[in-house]
């Protein structure tokens, strides 16, 4: 589990392509890998990864893991290169603050940014839902994870919704360097997804018994 409060950045450095799936090695500050174990999970943009390999040195530490290619197809880890760079969050553990909301790192869809207004390091973002099912999901104020990162919906238009980034978000993740068009990992609130389905159930079962 997460809670959308990235921890840091970090770079891809090597891209294994295989088969069936791809193997990356991301470098991050070794404060970042501290007590980080073999078998543990990590975000990458959200995704929840397990770690491979670890290769520690003075000021940074080398993480492989491995993504399958179902969740290639599904994520925008499969449009990335050497050198790009990706938001990164640790799992979180009992007692630790959950800052943002809880997050699977099950990553649901993607979207594509349609429209940026930055200003001062502030920054609205509208983004186009690639899948438009999910939109019934996504709610004025309600919860949404876009790239690792835990928003608020700001407003909603058709299958468009748009988020507000505050400075310190815009600078401390990866939202600095989109543009129109890039592609953003999207998980939606799992809380909100389970009211909505129940009461669609619900709704459903009194209607068949009228």
């Amino acid at each position: 589990m997460f809670t959308g409060i990235v921890n840091g950045i970090a770079i891809i450095v090597l891209i294994e392509k295989k088969k069936k799936h791809y193997s990356y090695t991301i470098k991050i500050p070794s404060i970042l890998s501290k007590n980080l174990k073999l078998g543990d999970s990590i975000s990458h943009n959200g995704c929840c990864l397990t770690v491979k390999l670890i290769d520690n040195s003075y000021d940074s530490s080398y993480i492989t893991c491995d993504v399958i290619e179902e969740t290639l197809k599904s994520t925008n880890l499969g449009t990335l290169n050497i050198g790009d760079s990706i938001n990164i969050e640790r799992s979180v553990k009992y007692g630790d603050e959950i800052g943002g909301h809880i997050i699977s790192g099950h990553i649901m869809s993607t979207a594509k940014i349609s429209k940026m207004f930055k200003s001062d390091n502030n920054c609205i973002i509208w983004l186009k839902m690639r899948n438009t099912f999910l939109m019934k999901y996504v709610f004025y104020k309600g919860f949404i994870c876009i790239d690792g990162i835990s928003l608020t919906v700001g407003d909603i238009i058709g299958n468009e919704f748009c988020v507000n980034i505050i400075p310190h978000t815009f600078l401390s993740t990866t939202i600095k360097n989109k543009t129109n068009g890039s592609l953003m990992n999207i998980e939606i609130d799992f809380y909100t997804q389970t009211i909505v389905d129940t009461t669609e159930r619900l709704i459903n079962k009194g209607i068949r018994y009228i």
